[in-house]
């Protein structure tokens, strides 16, 4: 129950109203929020206090880590948000208030959770000031005794307790919906939650994502796309990588004036996007730009009239934050690739069919409905020009339609989308003209090519034919197995059968009971009626007796 959740609701009610977020709201373009608006302005907390700046920030920061990854999600989506409100929903990706320093050192000396050992034994440097806080951990610079220089990463102290105190509030609010709205029970958003729930609870352990990142690392190696650090040593609570020469992608003006090619940039993203969903089947799921670097010089060099600089080799991505990673089934992965190519090539029939193979619609669906919903909706979409294309909009486009249809939208693949939507207002940012349909219609159509070469499966099959040759010696096993389950299944159905005929019998007595008392008390109420006299209270008895004894039998 939602009531169950009071103290946080008011908590957060308190939070909004102590910012005064309503000033930030506009009522006029959004006319939906002016209940919120109200709500918020009748808390006392409201009372004399007017707009302050960076309001949004604030309130998310103090309302927990939910709220701060939920700023960060909307803080690439700029055609959803005004400026002002991404200029302060952007601070989260990296400027997120920081912890005290001295619980930090205190959490990487810990002997359970963190590293065991002194600063001065782990570092030949450690920085007091932190080089970045985010919503789950901090970052501190530090060298290491052989010169080497890292980056010290430390989860947040107590915020365990919070987030899963939330995450009770968010299940609640997704049942709530999912038993009202048909579109939440559509997208299956109390699995999301769940499934995001332990993405969430994973992210802090600093031992996954070292572990994501070691991955990560080694798919990339040598890459001319991607340099992903390497990590010297985790634990749960503190991790130590290898310190990066970057600077976060928002900052387009330092790529133009070390003369790099934006676009080129652009195109680079989307590939390892790509590369990462359908090469390696292991990917970025949290790609807000406080996680998404590119090479410079070193950060120290940087000035205001800099000049072009020549790296030695084209600028690259950096890869961070591996905390959140998303993988998709093989069945999955063909069906995502055929369905972007269809859309791609407008040929709403193939993925009204796709989708259909793939058991995600209704068997009643009315497919040619929806066939012709998608291609009433998204089509006229897709032929704009290259710059009013909103590659997201268009994928929310069909969700909508989906959902109209009542299609079930597997769960693994909302993580999917949401990096999608984060991947693509990222390029649009970096290169608004970023042709997002020529750079990924090639990647997809050869991707899915050398999943249905012969030969390519002809090769797999031969080197799995020793594991298949040594399974076809428990066949006499399974078939004896079969046949004895084919027999308890038939005695099982005999015995079923019987029990059904036995009901049946038991519910026409019963109906000719009810028949037979009904009868009586009728036929006795009408006796008792008609006679005068001390006959009289007999039949009443009787009827009543007869009522009685249907009760009983």
């Amino acid at each position: 129950m939602l009531l169950s959740h009071r103290a946080r609701l008011l908590e957060l009610w308190r939070i909004a109203a102590t910012y005064r977020i309503d000033t930030h709201l506009s009522v006029e373009e959004a006319p939906q929020l002016q209940a919120l608006v109200r709500l918020i302005r009748m808390h006392p907390a409201a009372w004399g206090k007017k707009h302050q700046p960076n309001a949004i920030k604030y309130a998310l920061e103090d309302m927990g880590t939910l709220f701060l990854k939920l700023g960060q999600l909307l803080s690439t989506r700029r055609d959803l948000m005004p400026p002002e409100i991404i200029a302060q929903l952007i601070q989260l990706q990296d400027k997120v208030k920081p912890f005290d320093s001295a619980v930090a050192m205190m959490q990487i000396e810990d002997t359970k959770h963190g590293l065991g050992q002194s600063i001065e034994t782990l570092f030949a440097r450690f920085d007091i000031k932190p080089l970045a806080a985010a919503s789950i951990a901090q970052v501190h610079t530090a060298a290491l005794h052989d010169g080497r220089e890292v980056v010290v990463k430390v989860v947040r102290p107590d915020i365990r307790t919070t987030i899963v105190a939330d995450f009770e509030l968010l299940r609640e609010l997704a049942n709530w919906a999912s038993a009202r709205i048909e579109a939440a029970r559509a997208i299956h958003i109390i699995d999301i939650v769940e499934d995001y729930r332990q993405v969430m609870l994973n992210e802090l352990d600093l031992t996954l994502e070292a572990d994501n990142t070691t991955q990560m690392r080694n798919n990339f190696l040598g890459s001319a796309l991607m340099y992903v650090p390497e990590v010297y040593d985790a634990t749960k609570n503190v991790m130590v990588m290898e310190r990066i020469q970057g600077v976060p992608i928002s900052q387009i003006e330092v790529f133009d004036q070390l003369g790099y090619d934006r676009a080129a940039l652009a195109e680079k993203g989307l590939t390892i996007f790509f590369t990462q969903v359908f090469r390696d089947n292991f990917f970025h799921a949290d790609m807000h730009p406080g996680n998404v670097f590119v090479e410079t010089p070193p950060v120290n060099t940087l000035t205001a009239n800099m000049a072009a600089v020549d790296l030695g080799h084209e600028p690259r991505y950096i890869g961070l934050d591996c905390a959140i990673m998303g993988t998709l089934s093989k069945d999955d992965q063909l069906i995502v690739a055929r369905m972007l190519l269809s859309v791609m090539n407008n040929n709403f029939t193939a993925m009204v069919d796709i989708v259909s193979r793939a058991g995600w619609i209704p068997p009643n669906t009315d497919k040619h409905a929806l066939m012709r919903d998608m291609k009433r909706t998204v089509g006229p979409m897709l032929q704009k020009s290259i710059n009013d294309i909103d590659f997201a909009g268009v994928l929310m486009q069909i969700l909508d339609i989906a959902r109209r249809h009542h299609m079930s939208i597997p769960p693994q693949l909302m993580l999917l989308l949401k990096t999608l939507v984060h991947v693509e207002g990222l390029g649009r940012d970096l290169y608004p003209n970023l042709d997002i349909w020529s750079l990924a219609k090639p990647i997809l159509s050869s991707w899915i090519k050398e999943q249905l070469d012969p030969m390519r499966n002809l090769q797999q099959l031969r080197q799995q034919l020793p594991e298949i040759l040594l399974s076809t010696t428990d066949i006499p096993k399974l078939l004896d197995q079969g046949l004895q389950s084919l027999a308890a299944q038939g005695s099982r159905q005999d015995s079923q059968l019987r029990e059904i005929q036995q009901i049946r019998a038991d519910m026409l007595n019963d109906r000719r009971r009810d028949w037979l008392a009904l009868a009586g008390f009728a036929i006795f109420i009408a006796i008792a009626t008609q006679v005068i006299g001390w006959l009289s209270p007999i039949f009443y008895l009787l009827a009543i007796l007869a009522v009685v004894w249907r009760i009983l039998a």
